[in-house]
């Protein structure tokens, strides 16, 4: 399996603050990736240094073979590199599918006009949004925010989606919809990476679990390996919580 992501000891620091720490990661190509550790972790940090909101201080990026160190958002997305926001915030008086419209102009994937719109509208029947799309988007629950979030992502036509916690603030019913999209996707071909909270979410999802914490990478593994690595439980999951997980 090729790799589809390289991270080659990437750092990123605010000022004195140290948000990642030399940080050597591989995602192959065609896996669900989870991405685990406490507040603070640098999880985001690391979506961002991947999406070229934040450069990396040291350290390199490569994608797909190309070095994407030093690449802007709007150049990630044209190469194929999408993600979705931890605090969902579409373009309120926009319609959802101006929305949806929107981001695939954005990357490139769609032209203007009428080919956008046939996008956007492909990819929200996908996410269940079909009968939605001529609503503004601010009058959406925060479920079909995050539907159309994902709608969003598609409709750039990425070959990696990350996701910053999908599934924050969504009930059970809700989480089950959200990861069967999310396997619908995985199955188009797409490559996810995907931050989330839920153990049980990552421990069903995901063929393999990144661990940060301190900005450092302190384990990577299968959901078996991870749930009874020391390190891991002392910094995030608990000795209760790993007793409770079938190794």
């Amino acid at each position: 399996m090729s790799e589809l992501l390289e991270l080659n000891g990437v750092s990123r620091r605010f000022g004195g603050l140290r948000a990642l720490h030399n940080i050597t990661l591989s995602i192959p190509q065609g896996e669900i990736v989870g991405v685990i550790g406490p507040n603070g972790a640098g999880k985001t940090t690391l979506v961002n240094v991947v999406t070229g909101v934040h450069p990396a201080s040291a350290g390199s990026i490569r994608f797909a073979g190309r070095d994407i160190t030093r690449v802007r958002p709007w150049q990630a997305a044209r190469l194929g590199i999408a993600r979705t926001f931890q605090v969902v915030q579409p373009f309120p008086e926009m319609t959802v599918m101006e929305n949806v419209a929107a981001a695939a102009m954005f990357a490139g994937s769609a032209g203007y006009g009428e080919e956008a719109n046939e996008r956007a509208l492909e990819d929200l029947e996908f996410v269940g949004l079909g009968k939605s799309v001529d609503k503004p988007a601010d009058s959406l629950t925060l479920a079909m925010r995050k539907r159309l979030e994902l709608a969003k992502s598609l409709a750039m036509r990425p070959k990696l989606l990350l996701l910053d916690e999908v599934n924050a603030g969504l009930n059970a019913t809700e989480v089950e919809h959200a990861l069967d999209l999310i396997r619908a996707i995985s199955a188009r071909g797409v490559t996810v990476l995907i931050i989330e909270h839920l153990m049980k979410v990552v421990l069903t999802l995901c063929t393999r679990i990144v661990v940060l914490h301190h900005g450092e990478l302190i384990a990577a593994g299968d959901p078996a390996q991870i749930i009874n690595d020391p390190r891991v439980v002392q910094a995030y999951l608990g000795r209760r919580y790993a007793k409770a997980e079938p190794a």
